[in-house]
């Protein structure tokens, strides 16, 4: 029964309607990814409604910080996504099972090593970023306990990439479900009943992620395929860890300076005092929503084009990726326009009472919101070259086209003083997309059709 279960759960990459499986397998991802999210909403809106702007500040101020370490070792687990994908489109169990058992014990030294950076570095990057005084000392602590607990967020993060290579949305949905459920409850008790600030919402992330990671587990060990996790097999392979890491090392760099050129613009808005950060701390939580969708169609392209390639069905991966463009730009937009239209109600959510905020949140939300689809080609294209084994030149492309473009223009134009203001800083993430998309795009199809060739003189 449990068997059957859980082919009810899976979607076939490699046979069927490409967009109704596209569908079937993203929307999980979503709702996966928002109630990723309401944990730091839930964190924002309790603070918010309970101990005011400043702490609003704080917790919104962590954003970029946290960023740069989970994301430079989440790069791991999209190595990890690759491997299981492309085994698994070719049939391979003994790989499978090899990358499978590879990928927890990576995951928790990847934890372990986070916790340290974490907490070793919190305060000193804190004043880099020129965190106001009234501000940093409950950044610091809600920093430090939220990396107390990163060895979960990463066994979480790597088993959720191996159900979701295997064509199984469904099970890490469930397990964030319950885990978001304990974290709201848990929200309401430190903060409201025992009165802990920052410090509460933190520890009750913590738990929830905790939760997450032992259920996620869980799931894994009840398979009764390749895929199936058994602790007594647990064991670094050579082979999968060099493909996890090859392929997931470039990601996380990726992915780290992503944040790094965030936090220098966290850094300038951070300039224009509290009022401005609590504005766009509230409203760059709010488009997390809208981008979840971006980072869905991103999972979905990794897998369905990694599967496609082990199966070496290479003419269905142009499918895959004209599909997953289109349906992108019109979720994304769809999206982004009813959180753009919504936005004053949802602010108040999270910063009541503060008019000025809210301001400065709307206006984040109309240069963010209404551009996000071009965001999501860039992260689609992105994910059809990793799905490919290509991983150092999206990369070296998103270094160039995202973080130097960027931190240029922040020392640059933004130094003007005609236009050293917030807008100029929300337009230099448009820019960058559009630059990034137009080389991934390129680059894609160039690597798909040598593989064409490759295809013809094999045959």
């Amino acid at each position: 029964m449990e068997g059957k279960s859980i082919k009810k759960r899976e979607v076939n990459m490699t046979e069927g309607p490409i967009t109704k499986n596209v569908m079937r397998y993203t929307i999980p991802i979503m709702l996966t990814g928002i109630l990723q999210l309401l944990f730091n909403a839930a964190d924002l809106i309790v603070v918010g409604q309970c101990c005011g702007d400043i702490s609003v500040a704080a917790v919104g101020n962590t954003g970029a910080i946290t960023a740069l370490i989970v994301n430079f070792f989440m790069g791991f687990s999209t190595g990890t996504g690759v491997s299981v994908a492309q085994s698994f489109g070719a049939k391979n169990n003994k790989a499978v099972h090899k990358a499978v058992h590879t990928a927890l014990p990576v995951a928790i030294i990847s934890g372990v090593i986070m916790t340290i950076v974490g907490i070793s570095f919190t305060e000193k990057v804190l004043y880099m970023m020129n965190t106001p005084d009234e501000v940093l000392p409950l950044s610091a602590i809600y920093m430090k306990i939220y990396f107390a607990g990163t060895v979960f967020i990463m066994v979480y993060n790597f088993c959720a990439s191996i159900l979701r290579a295997a064509g199984d949305t469904k099970s890490p949905l469930i397990s964030l479900v319950i885990a978001g459920i304990v974290n709201v409850i848990l929200n309401l008790i430190f903060v409201v009943a025992f009165d802990m600030n920052v410090a509460g919402v933190a520890l009750a992330t913590t738990i929830s992620q905790i939760v997450s990671a032992v259920l996620v587990v869980i799931q894994l060990m009840r398979r009764t395929d390749s895929c199936k996790l058994m602790l007594n097999k647990i064991k670094i392979y050579k082979r999968p860890l060099m493909q996890i890491v090859g392929i997931g090392l470039p990601a996380g760099i990726q992915s780290s300076l992503f944040a790094i050129s965030n936090i220098i613009v966290q850094s300038a808005i951070n300039s224009f005092g509290p009022v401005v950060m609590s504005g766009n701390a509230a409203a760059g939580n709010i488009e997390g929503f809208v981008f979840v969708i971006i980072t869905a169609f991103h999972q979905t392209t990794i897998n369905f084009v990694g599967q496609n390639l082990g199966a070496k069905k290479y003419k269905r991966i142009k499918e895959i990726f004209i599909a997953c463009i289109l349906l992108v730009t019109v979720t994304v937009m769809i999206a982004g326009i009813i959180a753009y239209i919504l936005g004053p109600y949802l602010l108040s959510a999270y910063i009541p009472d503060a008019p000025e905020a809210i301001g400065w949140g709307v206006e984040r939300m109309k240069w963010i919101c209404l551009s996000y689809s071009l965001c999501g080609l860039m992260e689609v294209a992105t994910g059809a070259l990793r799905g490919m084994g290509i991983s150092v030149a999206p990369m070296l492309i998103s270094i160039i086209g995202i973080c130097g473009i960027r931190i240029l223009w922040i020392y640059t134009v933004f130094q003007m003083p005609q236009y050293h203001n917030v807008q100029c800083l929300y337009l230099s993430y448009i820019i960058t997309w559009i630059i990034t998309f137009l080389v991934e795009a390129t680059v894609f199809g160039r690597v798909y059709k040598k593989q064409l060739e490759e295809e013809k003189t094999d045959v």
